[in-house]
């Protein structure tokens, strides 16, 4: 498979030693579930609390504040000659002022978590940039995982849960034609368009 690069947005480059401290109530489960109802269907998320508590509590934090409720689903990734592997990216990009500080990171190395299919990840420029957007495998993608021994930025990306339910849907949004405008000539041919509404998100049973 050809590998598919996250790009990276410099938005909060400036913020990136920041660390948000998580002021959400607490819960004694270890693997809360998030149902998110967008415009193509319901896709259900179970969180790793435990392992990536840091990641899992700022995205419960956007959950139960209500500021994913109206934003959406923006980016459909897909492998070159493999068009059903990839990733679907979502989450504040185009309102900003709804973004809480951004946090440290929690590699793969820190919490044994990877990307296999399903898998959802927090997006980030450097390391301790992290804020709202999030994305989605389709596929395995180990190259999203942390590799000590390669140069440069090597920490890759902070995994935190996996769809229990709705892959069909995921799928369904990386299919998606992807003629959107892009903001960085990174993601060029990569933006949904029309983008698919996330209606609300909210905590599940």
């Amino acid at each position: 498979m050809t590998s598919l690069r996250i790009a990276r947005r410099g938005l909060l480059a400036a913020m990136g030693g920041l660390i948000a401290r998580p002021v959400f109530a607490q819960t004694a489960d270890a693997k809360p579930k998030v149902v998110m109802q967008t415009g193509k269907g319901v896709i259900t998320l179970e969180l790793e609390q435990a392992r990536a508590p840091l990641t899992v509590g700022n995205f419960l934090r956007y959950v139960d504040t209500g500021r994913y409720d109206g934003s959406t689903i923006y980016r459909a990734s897909r492998a070159e000659g493999a068009p059903t592997i990839g990733l679907i990216e979502g989450g504040l990009q185009y309102d900003p002022r709804k973004l809480l500080p951004p946090i440290a990171h929690e590699s793969t190395t820190m919490t044994g978590l990877t990307h296999q299919d399903g898998t959802i990840s927090i997006a980030r420029d450097a390391p301790g940039t992290a804020t709202a957007d999030f994305f989605i495998c389709c596929g395995p993608a180990s190259y999203l995982d942390a590799n000590p021994d390669a140069p440069g930025d090597n920490l890759g990306y902070a995994a935190f849960g996996h769809v229990v339910d709705g892959m069909d849907v995921v799928r369904a949004i990386l299919a998606m034609p992807t003629t959107g405008v892009a903001r960085n000539p990174e993601m060029q041919g990569q933006m949904i368009d029309p983008p698919v509404p996330i209606v609300s998100m909210k905590r599940g049973a």
